[in-house]
């Protein structure tokens, strides 16, 4: 028999997503459904999946052992959130009511807005504000599902703000359940005392930002906003190469506003993953399905901004590219940190099945954070990270507005019960 601290049964539907990583093509809807199913762990790690009628005879209780009846509702793994900046002090509710107006990013960007108004409050507050804040919004995302996320630096665009930021992110992940991938983003923005010389900032990105955050292991990525107006493709690649050279993995922001070459570079450099992909090329399709580079899409963000288009979901699985969806959660253009909500846009705006869609944040999002060994999948050593609907049906997922969620479990412990955190 099979020692167990924590035991799932009677889940009517146990999506397990076990098999190959990451998902592409067809596969991306197979979600390796057990009917009728349950799930042992032991001290956080799965030890054993199967019909919930073998479960008995199977497993081998330890004294005071976690029981949860899934009462017949559908389990899911526990999100992966690839791609979130809920680093920052300050809001820009102001800009959003400009944007519900009729004004474009770029025209708010322009006129001083965007992350450079982020910029100001982030810089002014301190480690443990924002420590703080990072933590709050890590309780929202845990109660919608969210139990790996990775967070983004961003909004210092300094060295000495960036490390804080960083730090923040790390004391934050260190008292909450959520694990928590932290990533260097201090390429998102020249910020305004460089712009008349912004080959100066790439210099202290490259020389001076970049070798104290890996001295202090303070990230596990790098990223780069390349996009017309910020980051070029050579100022992009420039970036990313120290970064790599210094032991960082590469992510990449890439063809959100318009074609720039950004998922042709993400694929020439081995990146995880690029992420958003709106206006990406047909070729930068194809390099990425060669390079194995996840597309991190963000449908809430393009929805929340307003663009013109969704990024092209639908040819990306038929170019063979592995496609995740992400939150985006972030003070301007990411107003809801809900993969549920990112799966209603993947799935009706981009046109993903919802088997896709599922896929897209649990394994992929893995995937896409190189954390596949560990979380994405219900499967025999693997976190115990799991979700578990309020009904049967895995429609339930994408009905805006009634909770879907009624408990979370991280690491063979229930840290969400009927929405709410657990003591």
């Amino acid at each position: 028999m099979t020692a167990a601290d924590f035991v799932l049964r009677n889940a009517g539907l146990l999506a397990t997503l076990a098999g190959p990583a990451p998902r592409t093509g067809p596969a991306q809807r197979d979600l390796a459904i057990r009917e009728r199913g349950a799930l042992a762990a032991r001290a956080g790690r799965i030890v054993w999946v199967g019909p919930d009628g073998d479960a008995d005879a199977a497993l081998s209780l330890e004294p005071g052992a976690t029981l949860v009846d899934a009462e017949g509702a559908a389990v899911v793994p526990g999100f992966v959130d690839a791609h979130t900046h809920v680093c920052f002090a300050g809001d820009r509710d102001d800009e959003i009511r400009r944007r519900l107006a009729g004004a474009t990013y770029r025209e708010i960007a322009e006129s001083g807005g965007g992350i450079v108004r982020s910029v100001d409050a982030t810089r002014a507050a301190g480690v443990d504000a924002l420590a703080d804040a990072v933590a709050a919004r890590l309780d929202e995302m845990l109660a919608l599902g969210t139990t790996t996320a990775e967070v983004k630096s961003g909004y210092g665009l300094s060295t000495e703000s960036e490390l804080r930021s960083l730090e923040a992110i790390r004391l934050a992940a260190a008292r909450h359940p959520v694990t928590v991938v932290p990533t260097f983003l201090g390429a998102h923005e020249i910020p305004v005392e460089h712009r008349g010389d912004r080959e100066r900032y790439v210099r202290i990105l490259v020389d001076e930002m970049i070798p104290e955050v890996a001295r202090r292991g303070l990230a596990a990525f790098a990223d780069v906003f390349c996009e017309q107006g910020v980051f070029t493709v050579e100022e992009s690649r420039r970036i990313l190469v120290a970064a790599r050279e210094h032991g960082l993995s590469l992510r990449i922001h890439a063809d959100e506003l318009a074609h720039t070459g950004g998922a042709e570079l993400a694929a020439e450099l081995g990146a995880h993953s690029a992420d958003h992909l709106v206006f990406a090329s047909p070729a930068g399709l194809q390099a990425m399905a060669r390079a194995g580079t996840v597309a991190t899409l963000l449908p809430s963000a393009a929805f929340y901004l307003r663009l013109p288009r969704f990024a092209p979901a639908r040819e990306m699985i038929e170019t063979g590219v592995p496609v995740a969806l992400a939150s985006d959660a972030n003070p301007g253009g990411g107003l809801s940190p809900s993969l549920p909500f990112a799966m209603t846009v993947g799935c009706f705006a981009m046109g993903l099945s919802l088997e896709e869609a599922l896929c897209a944040v649990t394994l992929n999002g893995a995937c896409s954070l190189g954390v596949q060994a560990d979380a994405g999948s219900l499967e025999v050593g693997k976190r115990a990270d799991l979700v578990v609907l309020r009904g049967p049906r895995l429609l339930d997922l994408v009905r805006v507005g009634v909770p879907a969620v009624r408990t979370v479990v991280k690491e063979g412990r229930v840290v969400v019960r009927d929405g709410r955190r657990a003591a």
